[in-house]
């Protein structure tokens, strides 16, 4: 059992520390609002600490998962940041859904320091954390992986070191590219089946098991139907994601007209008061075109 900080109690970071810690590692956990950490504690039996620094020193494997680059930089960079309070020979494991550059960046702060750096963003949402079968893809040095797969394996159905250091966000990226595009053309499938006086759920029950199957499909068909969207990946941090997916476009030279025309209509739904909406929302936007 190892010695571990983990930096961020939000509803992806709670549950993933709550699985080390039931899996019998050692755990000290930060979280910008105190409470949080504090309760997380009272709950699992591990301890907190005021500051990342604090909560990395000791530590063999320091993993995080905040908001975005800013949040990642706040919590590894300065005099209380993790890089700080962690010696040499530690690994720093970032789940957090960043931009490769922020990760290129913090990744030589930490090789400077003698620190490992893996990028590890994760998939499956608040419900894969809480069950611990999220699906997780790496970047960073083959050994350094080989180090933290056991510890993830307490909240991961899936591990993959898919490269260097930043091929775990790029991949990433390629997971929301293909979500946005899955939603947008799964809102209109079944927008087309209520108009056209279709059972909804009888016609997916119907194409789910052939090529138009998906994840999606499966599990996110009747809240769309019944209008719900409180169930799971906010449009806020979709938009996040898709923005970094697009800048790195760029830089790559891929074309995603797709992706940019999907993330326009996300910003419609921001518009409709939906940014805390799940991202199946496409669809509520979709019927109010059609109303």
């Amino acid at each position: 059992m190892a010695k571990l900080a983990f930096l961020g109690m939000g509803v992806m970071g709670a549950p993933m520390a709550g699985h080390l810690a039931k899996a019998g590692h050692d755990v000290t956990v930060f979280n910008r609002t105190a409470a949080k950490a504090e309760a997380w504690a009272a709950q699992h039996g591990g301890g907190h600490a005021p500051t990342p620094r604090a909560a990395a020193e000791g530590c063999e494997i320091v993993a995080a998962c905040v908001g975005n680059d800013d949040d990642l930089r706040s919590v590894c960079l300065g005099e209380d940041g993790a890089f700080a309070g962690m010696a040499a020979g530690s690994v720093f494991l970032d789940h957090t859904t960043v931009s490769a550059g922020v990760t290129r960046e913090l990744a030589e702060a930490a090789k400077a320091k003698e620190i490992s750096y893996v990028d590890a963003p994760v998939s499956g949402g608040q419900a894969g954390a809480e069950n611990g079968q999220l699906v997780i893809m790496c970047g960073g040095k083959a050994e350094d992986y080989q180090r933290v797969e056991p510890v993830m394996a307490a909240y991961a159905k899936q591990a993959r070191r898919m490269g260097e250091v930043g091929a775990g966000q790029l991949t990433k990226m390629v997971n929301q590219i293909c979500i946005a595009g899955l939603l947008q053309g799964l809102s209109e499938g079944l927008l087309f089946a209520q108009k056209a006086g279709l059972d909804g759920e009888a016609v997916v029950d119907v194409i789910q098991g052939g090529a138009a199957g998906s994840w999606q499909m499966v599990n996110r068909n009747k809240t769309m139907l019944a209008g719900e969207y409180e169930h799971g990946f906010a449009v806020d941090w979709m938009r996040k994601d898709l923005a970094i997916c697009l800048a790195e476009a760029e830089t790559v030279g891929a074309p995603l007209p797709g992706t940019a025309l999907v993330d326009q209509f996300y910003k419609d739904v921001q518009a409709m008061g939906g940014g805390r909406w799940d991202t199946s929302s496409l669809m509520a936007r979709l019927q109010k075109l059609a109303d």
